[in-house]
């Protein structure tokens, strides 16, 4: 029985450090650490940058993985979470989105050559608004 939880507990392991790594290669390849701290201007700071990256991995998995923890300031702590959690993937799906070229194709297709923050800006406020009739709607559950 020992041996079996050992080996269960490697197996674990070993999954977890795969998937830890391709989520972080993926982010090193699209290029989104390196994106944000130019655009922050702060090249001075980039290991405080990729350690906060890495500290929030390894909370962000240890709170999956331990879910009867209890924090204090709950709905305060779970709103600073929606949104951090709401600004990551919004950078992910922004990064991944630039990569592939998709803003300029669409830009140059539908003929926007003034006022592409004010486009993206609406696309972000679309996506908010979505996000919110979702939670917040009265859906059932199937």
């Amino acid at each position: 029985m020992l041996i079996k939880h050992i080996f269960l507990g490697f197996i674990g392991l070993a999954a977890g450090f795969g998937v830890s790594a391709g989520t972080f290669a993926f982010l090193i390849i699209i290029g989104v650490i390196p994106r944000m701290i130019g655009k922050c201007n702060r090249a001075a700071e980039t290991l405080r940058f990729e350690n906060a990256v890495i500290l929030g991995g390894i909370f962000g998995n240890l709170a999956s993985v331990f879910l009867n923890l209890r924090f204090p300031f709950g709905p305060l702590l779970l709103c600073i979470y929606g949104l951090s959690a709401g600004i990551f993937v919004g950078c992910m799906a922004v990064a991944l989105a630039e990569i592939l070229n998709t803003f300029p194709i669409v830009f140059r297709r539908a003929g926007l050559k003034v006022g592409l923050f004010w486009a993206i800006l609406a696309m972000a406020a679309g996506k908010l608004v979505g996000s919110l009739y979702y939670f917040l709607g009265k859906f059932p559950s199937s």
